[in-house]
């Protein structure tokens, strides 16, 4: 039985992603000057496990680049290098390159050689005039701290390498070891087959050779004791300085140790694998998976054990039923739908992620954006362990990153201009649940939106009448029109007045809503509310006609009667009611989607009056039929995509109820009139 190595490698994917954050973090946390070992040390693990695995699986590209990394990184945990701003900047672009370098491997495409080079050509020429300042250091005596060191044993290291059985069921490759060693110096392998058993018992997955190596170099015995950190806990190691005299070839060495045997059986497996991993690299991508906790994959299994309990009640009562076992029957069935939606809920449970995987992309953003502009940031997040789907998450990141960009251009001032502010800005990333959504808060305490600007911009583009007021809101609104922007100058970061237009319009597509709060000289923000799922709303069920359609609840004002007389058609308008000392508009759905035998006569129908993006609309219906939850499919994928329409589901009785969007509905109304 061969061990197929691949199947190892979506998960060497999944954690050197995670340690690529993890180094990021620590690099932007790394103070300028004295080492912060333990900072150091992490970023230093993370590196090493990505050198590592990359190496188990034949990435060579991926290992060269990282070596040099962890180079400058053992340089500095040290002491012997300085923590400087170079340094930390030429490390973030470093891990920057190779996390493409990852995703490149894990696609099976081009890797980009020219960046690859130029970085580890930076990261090289920064080792070197650190070698050449300390050298020149020690020359003088103003260094000493290198020269009262410990040198290195004049001949090396003797080591003894002795694999268990069970070394390569993980993945670990003793060649992979070798190579790593053969980069700090001089290496001779030596085999020991003493442990080799009969041809008809060997296991092809397990290890049954030993090795004695000698490494002649000035290696310390620390970096050599780091080549074998991944497999400390699999095998006999032994690492002694190496005498002047060369010990006997161990028992039970033969003629394979003959010269170029060896090597030529190394570069033969390694190119192999390299081969066949590489294709199980880019099979490995097609699919996602996602991390669940034990406690939640728990409470599903127990639920699936209370449902087979009542599974097991309902076919007892279904064995000679008759009408006196009812009440037991409606019992079964209430406890049916407990249990239903407790699964429900638990198994949507499954998908949460914490909204930490969107924010941990922004202090790298911030250091180099407020680093461009010359400016002071300092980014606050809270609430990263927020849970929200992952379907939802992937669809939120781009809107915060186009918000989080216009909080560090237009929002946060230069230092000279904040007036009695401290010449350090603040941006807040903020996450939290309330009344079964999420809501995400994006504040800075900048130059805040400048309502006299708005305002002249909007009557430009004829938003805007002449003469008439308007509230903070509504001038607020403008910066989410196509086109519209106040920013004196176009830069790379934004400007261009396309922006805001897209963050609302993602933020729609996903059933969310968003608003702006900004006080002019004080700061603004940005509050973004959302579902917490894609695949399950809690709706109400109406009737138009034949037909069947689902409000989502959080749309929701309420639901009145009308008297035909409160009724008024505006001409350019159409059907409006005055409610509530405004003027609401009319909806007829059964006119928006062509249902036949539906109520015409507003007095005999029902006016719902829903809410979004801070407009109001009454939608006429025949009658309202229930609430429940719903889940959604897709249009889109089967269909094409419908104006009003956000979905579709299956009901009790099997017939089809569309999803209505509301946002869509009211630009539809708008658009209408």
């Amino acid at each position: 039985m061969a061990i197929d190595i691949g199947q190892f490698v979506q998960t060497f994917f999944e954690e050197s992603l995670e340690g690529l954050d993890i180094m990021e973090a620590g690099l932007l946390a790394l103070p300028p000057g004295a080492a912060d070992l333990e900072q150091i040390n992490t970023i230093f693990r993370a590196a090493h496990s990505i050198k590592g695995g990359s190496g188990t699986f034949g990435f060579k590209e991926v290992t060269d680049f990282t070596h040099v990394m962890e180079t400058l990184l053992d340089k500095m945990r040290e002491g012997q290098m300085a923590v400087t701003g170079e340094a930390v900047n030429n490390l973030l672009e470093s891990v920057d390159c190779l996390r493409e370098m990852l995703m490149a491997v894990r696609q099976n495409t081009d890797i980009d050689s020219a960046r690859v080079e130029n970085l580890q050509g930076r990261l090289t020429r920064l080792l070197e005039r650190n070698n050449t300042a300390s050298r020149t250091a020690d020359a003088t005596g103003n260094l000493g701290s290198t020269a009262s060191q410990p040198p290195p044993p004049p001949g090396g290291w003797l080591i003894n390498f002795r694999p268990h059985l069970d070394l390569m069921h993980s993945g670990n490759d003793p060649v992979r070891i070798f190579r790593e060693l053969a980069t700090l110096g001089d290496l001779t392998v030596r085999p020991d087959f003493s442990r080799l058993p009969r041809l008809a018992e060997m296991q092809p997955e397990d290890c049954y050779l030993a090795w004695e190596l000698e490494l002649r170099g000035a290696a310390s015995q620390e970096v050599v004791t780091e080549v074998f950190a991944w497999v400390e806990d699999d095998c006999d190691l032994s690492i002694e300085p190496l005498a002047d005299t060369v010990a006997p070839p161990p028992a039970g060495a033969t003629a394979a140790e003959e010269p170029g045997q060896g090597e030529l059986l190394l570069e033969r497996r390694g190119g192999d694998r390299r081969k066949s991993d590489r294709r199980g690299a880019g099979t490995a991508a097609d699919s996602a998976s996602i991390r669940v906790g034990i406690d939640k994959v728990d409470a599903v299994i127990n639920l699936v054990g209370e449902l087979v309990t009542t599974q097991s009640m309902l076919s007892a009562l279904g064995v000679d039923f008759d009408m006196d076992r009812i009440d037991k029957l409606h019992e079964a069935l209430d406890q049916l739908d407990r249990n239903t939606r407790d699964l429900q809920e638990h198994v949507m449970r499954i998908r949460m992620l914490p909204i930490s995987s969107v924010f941990s992309r922004f202090p790298r953003m911030v250091h180099d954006i407020s680093e461009k502009l010359g400016k002071l940031v300092e980014l606050k997040i809270s609430g990263e362990q927020t849970e929200i789907d992952k379907t939802v998450i992937e669809k939120i990141g781009d809107p915060l990153v186009h918000l989080v960009r216009n909080s560090l251009d237009h929002g946060i001032e230069p230092p000279a201009e904040r007036g009695g502010k401290p010449a350090t800005g603040v941006i807040t990333l903020n996450a939290y649940h309330k009344s079964g959504s999420i809501f995400i808060e994006v504040g800075d305490d900048g130059r805040g939106l400048d309502r006299d600007a708005l305002r002249r911009k909007g009557l430009d583009a004829g938003l805007l009448r002449p003469g008439e007021e308007y509230s903070d809101e509504q001038i607020h609104e403008l910066i989410f029109h196509p086109g519209l922007s106040t920013a004196k100058q176009i830069s790379d970061v934004s400007g261009r007045g396309v922006g805001m237009d897209v963050v609302r319009r993602n933020i729609q597509d996903v059933g969310g809503r968003i608003q702006i709060a900004s006080q002019s000289g004080w700061g603004s923000k940005i509050t973004i509310c959302l579902p917490l799922t894609l695949a399950i709303l809690d709706g109400q069920l109406v009737s138009v006609g034949h037909d069947c359609y689902i409000i989502p609840l959080l749309s929701i004002v309420e639901s009145v009667q009308i008297r035909a007389e409160a009724v008024n058609r505006v001409a350019g308008k159409g059907e409006v009611l005055r409610f509530r000392g405004q003027h609401l508009p009319i909806l007829r759905l059964y006119e928006q989607f062509g249902a036949e035998n539906a109520v015409t006569n507003l007095e005999n129908g029902l006016l719902v009056v829903v809410e979004a993006d801070g407009r109001q609309v009454g939608l006429f219906v025949d009658d309202l039929q229930g609430q429940q939850q719903i889940s959604i499919k897709s249009l889109e994928k089967n269909f094409r995509r419908v104006a009003g329409v956000a979905g579709a589901t299956i009901l009790g009785d099997g017939r089809v109820g569309l999803i209505l969007d509301i946002s869509g509905l009211i630009r539809v109304n708008n658009a209408a009139t």
